[in-house]
């Protein structure tokens, strides 16, 4: 005898809102369908496990076929099935008010619309234009029965013939959603949503390559791992299983420093294993590798603001039960306990590195190039992160050494401590093309920090803000008798006139760079100190480089480079030029500057000394040099 009747709601219009707003995802009602059918598989397991159901378990894979003839897509289960009865309770009846509530409730939110009324079933409805259920109870003398339904409230159910218990799902595929129909869409499906659901999922044969094509087997495909790493416990697995877990998760990738394996069950439940990879530099081609899963379902692998930001450089799983499965990541974000998850892995996360930091120095060093992009961006991101890594963070200086905070400020608090009683931390961010400057400053005694990360500009301010009485400063941002002012500076003995005079011979012999200025001063630095040096403000410098990555402060970005050329009057070769043009009018000055070998040479190698003697200048200057060994 066939029942029909009427979905249980007060809207005629329940299908089309589901279509509607769930079509931007609708992909995820394949991860519906398997997860209800791991579900019921699950149910009768326990069943099973507590003496109520005496049969005989059997094959429990869940199985999703296609037929592309008859254009359907089958989720079959061998789980719990339901009764005619049941049907009506779990299927039929959806507790929703009315279209106008749904609508203003969850316009904006389509992945709450199932989470919140339990529509995992009714996602079949985004791709399919008609839906069938055949299911078997397990209960002793139970009727098969088939549900029917074709995407408006109307429903038929009639007895069917069914030898097997459990769930057949059969979705008649819309025109519009062909692609559910195709192996390799279904696989790709599949392979996101259920690599690691707790029961067999099969999906066709197996293939093996058989005189120059591929052929089926008879062996089931599986597609899935039922025990994976993280829902073992540690004391199971060995670094081996931790590192091809890793590998399963992410096939091409190099292999990870170390790794963090979360098991937590109050005041939360918690598994995972979170993954330190070798970052380099490019922090956006890290991120979204973090996969967040709810009882072994795949949930999302776009963590951000779910995870502090700086965990999204970090590679793994994260599974809780306390994680809703099917609610929007804007609701993710807001929700109790995924707060409670986030900071707790933080500390783990902190935790984990003191620990190593602790047990093995050497190793810690060791890492610290790939370790030091993360740390920083936890430091920069989050306060509490910043308190727990302070006490292992590490500074390299351009020798290799490694230091603490701590270590480091006791190494040079004596020596680079100015007449104001701040501590200068010098830096270079190119061994290289700082040199010079890096040369100075080791004659005066001073030790220089390598500062070479996508980060540290920002870091450095953020120490400034943290360490007392401290400043970082670029190793070329002044001569090296100025960058650690120890006394008031000595007196410039020059006239107007003269500062005029030499002011227009220079800057008429330096090169014109595109959106670069200079800027002519004066310096006492001793008759053996530089006579000319190219030098460039740190605040200006420091805010373009973080322009560079803060779209808000753009207005930085947009300035110039503004360098300082630094005379030094006790020089004598400067003592002379100044001389020599003090009583020149005008056009004798540029004639000066132009016949003035001396004044080239020297404005040259204070560019050159910079790394911005390039392209025809430094073609000149070769050239010159070669000459004047003739």
């Amino acid at each position: 005898m066939t029942k029909k009747g009427k979905i249980g709601v007060t809207t005629d219009n329940i299908f089309p809102i589901i279509k509607k707003f769930l079509y931007s995802d609708h992909e995820i009602f394949l991860r519906e369908l398997v997860s209800n059918a791991v579900d019921a598989t699950q149910k009768l397991k326990t069943i099973s496990s507590v003496g109520d159901f005496k049969g005989d378990l059997g094959d429990i894979s869940v199985r999703v076929s296609i037929d592309e003839e008859a254009g359907t897509l089958t989720i079959s289960d061998k789980g719990i099935g339901m009764t005619a009865e049941e049907i009506d309770k779990y299927i039929n009846e959806i507790a929703l008010s009315s279209a106008n509530d749904f609508l203003d409730k969850y316009k904006d939110n389509s992945n709450a619309i199932i989470g919140h009324f339990g529509l995992g079933f009714y996602s079949a409805f985004m791709v399919a234009k008609r839906v069938e259920i055949k299911t078997l109870s397990y209960k002793d003398g139970a009727e098969a029965v088939k549900w029917t339904c074709d995407g408006s409230p109307e429903y038929t159910i009639e007895k069917i013939e069914k030898e097997t218990r459990g769930t057949d799902i059969v979705l008649h595929i819309d025109d519009e959603n062909k692609e559910f129909l195709q192996k390799d869409k279904i696989t790709t499906l599949l392979n996101k949503y259920c690599k690691f659901l707790p029961v067999p999922i099969v999906f066709g044969k197996k293939e093996e390559w058989k005189d120059g094509k591929s052929v089926e087997t008879d062996e089931d495909n599986v597609i899935n791992n039922t025990t994976p790493a993280w829902m073992r416990r540690p004391n199971e697995l060995k670094e081996e299983d931790y590192l091809n877990f890793y590998r399963e998760l992410y096939p091409m990738s190099e292999e990870p420093l170390f790794w963090i394996h979360l098991n937590v069950d109050y005041p939360f439940n918690l598994t995972g294993i979170l993954y330190f990879p070798r970052i380099k530099s490019n922090i956006d081609l890290q991120r979204n590798k973090i996969q967040l899963y709810s009882n072994q379902v795949f949930v999302t692998d776009s963590v951000e603001g779910i995870v502090p930001e700086f965990l999204t450089l970090l590679h793994g799983v994260i599974d809780s039960p306390d994680i809703p499965l099917n609610v929007s990541r804007s609701y993710l974000q807001s929700d109790h306990n995924v707060k409670k998850i986030s900071n707790h892995i933080s500390k783990k996360v902190a935790d984990r590195l003191d620990e190593i930091y602790k047990k093995d120095r050497n190793e810690f060093e060791e890492k610290w190039d790939s370790l030091k992009l993360f740390i920083e961006y936890g430091m920069l991101t989050d306060e509490r992160f910043y308190d727990r890594a302070e006490k292992f963070t590490l500074v390299k200086n351009i020798d290799g050494k490694h230091f603490t905070l701590d270590e480091y400020r006791t190494l040079i608090e004596e020596n680079q401590t100015d007449k104001d009683g701040n501590i200068t931390y010098l830096y270079a961010s190119n061994k290289d093309d700082q040199f010079t400057f890096i040369d100075g400053a080791k004659e005066k005694g001073y030790d220089v920090l390598l500062m070479d990360g996508q980060l540290d500009t920002h870091w450095v301010g953020l120490l400034e803000q943290k360490l007392e009485k401290s400043r970082f400063i670029r190793v070329d941002s002044d001569t090296a008798e100025n960058i650690i002012v120890k006394e008031e500076a000595a007196e410039i003995k020059l006239t107007d006139k003269q500062k005029e005079n030499i002011d227009e011979v220079v800057k008429s012999q330096l090169p014109k760079i595109d959106k670069t200025e200079f800027m002519v001063d004066y310096k006492a630095l001793g008759e053996t100190g530089r006579p000319i040096q190219v030098i460039q403000n740190e605040f200006s410098r420091r805010m373009k480089e973080m322009a560079e990555m803060q779209p808000g402060m753009a207005f930085y970005g947009e300035m110039p480079d503004t360098y300082q050329v630094a005379l030094n009057i006790d020089h004598p070769l400067i003592a002379k030029m100044i001389s020599e043009t003090e009583s020149k009018k005008k056009e004798e000055l540029k004639q000066y500057a132009v016949e003035n070998k001396t004044l080239h040479q020297l404005i040259d190698l204070a560019l050159l000394s910079n790394g911005m003697l390039k392209g025809e200048a430094l073609n000149e200057f070769i050239k010159r040099n070669y000459e004047g060994l003739a």
